[in-house]
């Protein structure tokens, strides 16, 4: 009897102490300077259907209470609705509460929670136009796949794609702000945002993101409780519009990403096209390369006037080969010697690009309307490839209208670490 009495005991002081914990990481991110809304799984409706609700500062408009739906049902007019039973509830977490995001094997079937549009257009999760910063943070076990963790980001059901030639509704990209579970770099926490909601550099598809150096494993999601309280992980993105910068951060450590050969890069090979013609288009004259139906805008040419390292890598008499290492790239330029012995540049190519921070000079699409722009979703996105995308545990997701710092981001990872016992 006395065991009894003694576990019991034992029990109620841990679950006390657990949800003292709980309480405090909801306070540390409450109280971050900037905050928009978090959603902690825990807060709901009192009452009617009792959604999800965020955490929201004094004299917000709404509390963006989150509707379950499938995505391919509201734009291919497939598959069944979804529900707030498709989001099993783990019972822990950082934040003492966390939805599951399953690797649903029905292709009709891909449900996400979200903010419509037409409950967020406007108010302050609408982040978007010049001068404007973000930053969203998830704390997440990845138990598998690269997509969206969360943000406004509609990829749009416009492009040619095997998956999209029924589409019900024909939206074009939508895409404002979002976090990745990595794309390109899975398990990195990968930062996206868009000027025009649409294309990059000619591709279809939007490609100024970002990825952080660290990269989070893979976790079983049925994983014994101890197991998933050590796995918690904070992936997080900051845009800061004050210094063009795109930044990914996991567990609040960012580092410095780079891609070499960027020509050789797949997507990314867009982006040294986007380079290359800017650089033409400089040069006095249609060079033999230069397409001169490039559109200005699209151009993408990183500030180059501080030369932090150079190297002469090749030289004879009349040819000398130097590599010039900026902030943002690393270009390999020819010079040849004139008859008056002046060096002068003949040509130059891009050989390597960071990808962590990523430059972005351009403001945040700016929606005019509620029928142009996207949801807030949180698992999922609106994504034409219909993919399972990211599965795993989310126990919490933030929303910024500024870029926080790296002390900032270090004390909101520490959310994530296990219980006290």
């Amino acid at each position: 009897m006395r065991t009894i009495a003694l576990v019991l005991v034992l029990s109620l002081a841990a679950a006390a102490t657990h949800a003292d914990d709980y309480a405090s990481n909801r306070q540390r991110v409450v109280r971050t300077p900037g905050l928009v809304a978090f959603w902690d799984f825990v807060k709901r409706e009192p009452e009617g259907l009792h959604r999800f609700t965020a955490h929201v500062p004094e004299g917000s408009p709404t509390d963006y209470p989150l509707d379950a739906a499938n995505y391919v049902k509201d734009c291919w007019g497939e598959g069944r609705d979804a529900t707030y039973d498709d989001f099993p509830l783990l019972g822990r977490g950082p934040f003492g509460q966390a939805i599951r995001i399953r690797k649903e094997e029905d292709a009709t079937f891909r449900p996400m929670l979200l903010v419509p549009r037409s409950r967020l257009h406007g108010t302050p999760l609408d982040i978007k136009g010049g001068g404007r910063s973000v930053s969203v943070v998830v704390w997440a076990i990845r138990e598998s796949g690269t997509h969206a963790l969360a943000g406004i980001w509609h990829e749009g059901v416009d492009l040619k794609h095997a998956s999209n030639a029924d589409a019900v509704k024909g939206a074009p990209g939508q895409r404002q702000y979002a976090l990745f579970a990595g794309l390109n770099k899975g398990g990195s926490a990968c930062g996206h945002v868009s000027e025009n909601g649409r294309g990059s550099f000619l591709n279809k598809y939007a490609l100024h993101k970002c990825n952080s150096v660290p990269r989070s494993p893979e976790v079983a999601g049925d994983s014994p409780a101890g197991v998933l309280d050590a796995s918690w992980q904070t992936f997080a993105m900051t845009f800061d519009d004050g210094r063009d910068e795109l930044t990914g951060w996991l567990d609040g450590v960012a580092g410095e990403r780079w891609l070499d050969d960027p020509k050789k890069a797949g997507l990314l090979s867009y982006a040294y096209n986007a380079y290359m013609q800017g650089h033409y288009h400089r040069i006095p004259g249609t060079q033999p390369d230069e397409d001169e139906t490039f559109p200005p805008d699209q151009y993408y040419n990183p500030p180059e006037e501080e030369l932090l390292a150079m190297e002469v890598t090749r030289q004879n008499p009349t040819e000398r080969v130097e590599r010039r290492d900026y902030r943002n790239t690393r270009v390999e330029v020819t010079l040849a010697k004139n008859k008056r012995g002046v060096w002068t540049e003949t040509s130059r190519d891009l050989v390597a690009l960071r990808l962590n921070p990523w430059w972005y000079p351009h403001g945040i699409y700016a929606p005019e309307d509620a029928t142009t722009g996207g949801p807030f979703t949180i698992g999922r996105v609106i994504h034409n490839g219909r993919s399972v995308g990211f599965t795993g545990w989310i126990g919490g997701v933030a929303v910024y209208d500024r870029a926080l710092t790296a002390d900032e981001l270090a004390a909101l990872s520490a959310c994530a670490e296990p219980p006290s016992q």
